[in-house]
This record gives C-alpha cells, structure tokens and sequence, in this order.
C-alpha cells in the first residue's frame, strides 16, 4: 500500500482545512487509516482513526473539530479540520494498518509522506 496526502497549507486560527490520503492497492478497504501528526521537537501522535466499516475514534484534542472519513471506491481517506488553532500546526500524516480502532505507531504498517499544515495566530 502506497500512501499519499495532499490539502496542508498555511490558514488562519478558526480556519478549516480538509486533507486528503491517496492509497494504492487493492487491500485499501480492509485497513484501519489512521492521521498523525509532528510538531516541531515533539513525537509524532494520534489524531484519529476510521476501520473499515466506518468506525471512528479522535484524540481529545480534535474532538468536535475534526471529522476523519473515506471512500472505499476511491481508496481515498479525509480529515476535514475545522475550529483551527496554532497548536494544530504540523506534519500531518496518514498511515494503513491491519486492525481495528488503533491508536498507536507500531500498530500501523504504511504511512505517507506527510502534508505541513501551519495556522496562524
């Protein structure tokens, strides 16, 4: 599975942004995808996650404000952000893993190369 996101970019606090992840492979509906996110001199950490069938799950941080989706038929995984604030500046990534609602790094098999996503004050 190849992963490809696309949609970061600078936008002011209380702006919205909507990413997108692009995978390859026919595998894509079976997998768990997952959005992370690196900050400047932090570790990368969870956002959110959706399992095959649709379930989600959001650290507390963006509950309310994000809103993780896919479209099987397009193979294709989104994570519409709204309410933006400074501290949502990062690296923000997608990653493919075989299980269900997973939250952590060693869970996740594929990750994409990462989009920026920077809010001003």
């Amino acid at each position: 599975v190849q992963l490809v996101e696309s949609g970061g970019g600078l936008v002011q606090a209380g702006g919205s942004l909507r990413l997108s992840c692009a995978a390859s492979g026919r595998t894509f509906s079976t997998y768990a995808m997952g959005w992370f996110r690196q900050a400047p001199g932090k570790e990368r950490e969870f956002v959110a996650v959706i399992s095959w069938s649709g379930s989600t799950h959001y650290t507390d941080s963006v509950k309310g404000r994000f809103i993780i989706s896919r479209d099987n038929a397009k193979n294709t995984v989104y994570l519409q952000m709204n309410s933006l604030k400074p501290e949502d500046t990062a690296v923000y990534y997608c990653a493919a893993g075989p299980g269900w609602i997973i939250t952590r790094l060693r869970e996740y098999d594929y990750w994409g190369q990462g989009t920026q996503v920077t809010v001003s004050s």
